[in-house]
């Protein structure tokens, strides 16, 4: 059974579905559990639809309450009745570390692979993670060894998933073809991120920033990068909206691009990406970032101070300082992202924070991350990866 709730989660399950069938051919394996898109396309069996689990802010989530409610049930139903060799949950701690829990009590295996970010905030899970998971499997450097600090010793590095997958299938030049850009002109691409509420709130603001740019230098090119969850009716609604407040936006050399955010990134002098997995990704491919977020004004008053750690982007907390300059909440708006952009446009600064960029994709090594995950999983549940004699699991 594996269980995803939002688009990275779905992509990293679905290659380690992949990665599973790899690792034991000759074994008959089943997959079932909550499925996006990537997942199904594995040949998830979908019990529960996790399309839209993805959900940001206290009111919000009180408003999907009832749905989790339900496909929670849905899942232990299944779960039960079926008894798979081992439960596989996927980041979404909210959702998946109460799954954790009453499966556990149910005997069966619970496998957790990318570990809640508790080292960011809300500490006190890890009491559920020592009792209710047999065992962790972490992406991020340093987490194993932060566990250990709290006495969980059924911790496993695997490396970071994303550091392979993580490409351009397309050189610049192609891609500039491809959308009619000009190579030798400066390109920017704008992220918003996979969630509703970040197009919503954020993509107008990228926008906007492109406009105030246009108008300080004309040669300006910018790339809308939207996620494949995200529907294209949603970026015009944003850009009405951006419209609306800065009607030079009409001037804007713009190109939205979809399912080739990679290949937008590779073309790109620099990116406004807003926090989460997206910004570790910016950073494998190398091309210099601002981090951006804004959540509503209610949302940050009551998550801020649950917020331990230093910096909010990822790349930043990997990097251990702040590469890449964080504007969050009211410290973002389309003057200080532009600011920082043409900050970012500059040679010397941009080749300082590229150079800067490849020791850290270094740092995460060179892949195999979801092989060793496989591996692990398939060792718990008892099956060598050098067998070939097969069997139901």
């Amino acid at each position: 059974m594996i269980v995803a709730g939002e688009p990275s989660g779905d992509a990293h399950g679905a290659r380690l579905v992949n990665a599973l069938r790899e690792a034991a051919p000759a074994a008959e394996l089943d997959f079932f559990g909550a499925a996006s898109h990537r997942l199904r396309e594995a040949g998830v069996e979908e019990i529960v639809n996790a399309d839209d689990f993805s959900v940001v802010g206290l009111p919000e989530i009180a408003r999907a309450l009832p749905r989790f409610w339900r496909d929670f049930k849905k899942l232990r139903t299944a779960a039960l009745e079926r008894r798979p060799a081992a439960v596989v949950l996927v980041d979404f701690p909210d959702f998946n570390l109460k799954l954790a829990k009453s499966l556990k009590k149910q005997g069966l295996k619970i496998i957790y692979y990318i570990s809640p970010q508790l080292w960011a905030w809300r500490k006190y899970r890890v009491r559920t993670i020592s009792k209710y998971v047999d065992r962790l499997l972490a992406i991020l450097p340093f987490e194993k060894k932060w566990y250990a600090e709290q006495g969980v010793s059924h911790v496993e590095y695997v490396g970071n998933p994303t550091v392979r997958e993580v490409h351009s299938k397309l050189t610049k030049a192609e891609f500039c073809a491809r959308h009619g850009l000009d190579p030798d002109r400066p390109i920017v691409s704008l992220l918003a991120g996979s969630r509703h509420k970040e197009i919503v709130r954020i993509l107008p603001e990228l926008l906007e920033t492109a406009a105030v740019m246009t108008k300080r230098d004309p040669r300006l090119q910018f790339v809308a990068a939207l996620a494949p969850t995200r529907r294209r009716a949603e970026y015009e609604a944003a850009y009405e909206l951006a419209l609306s407040r800065n009607g030079a936006l009409a001037n804007v050399g713009l190109t939205v691009v979809q399912n080739e955010t990679f290949e937008a990134l590779n073309a790109s002098d620099a990116a406004a990406v807003t926090s989460g997995t997206a910004t570790l990704e910016t950073g494998l491919i190398g091309t210099p970032l601002a981090i951006v977020y804004k959540t509503s004004a209610l949302n940050y008053r009551l998550l801020r101070p649950l917020i331990a750690v230093e910096h909010f982007g990822l790349i930043n907390l990997i990097a251990g300082e702040r590469l890449a300059r964080e504007l969050i909440q009211d410290d973002f708006t389309p003057r200080t992202l532009a600011d920082e952009l043409f900050r970012l446009l500059d040679p010397g600064r941009n080749g300082q924070m590229r150079a800067r960029l490849r020791e850290i994709a270094d740092q995460l090594g060179h892949g195999g991350a979801s092989r060793r995950a496989a591996e692990v999983i398939l060792r718990e549940i008892g099956f060598s990866t050098k067998e070939t004699a097969g069997g139901d699991l």
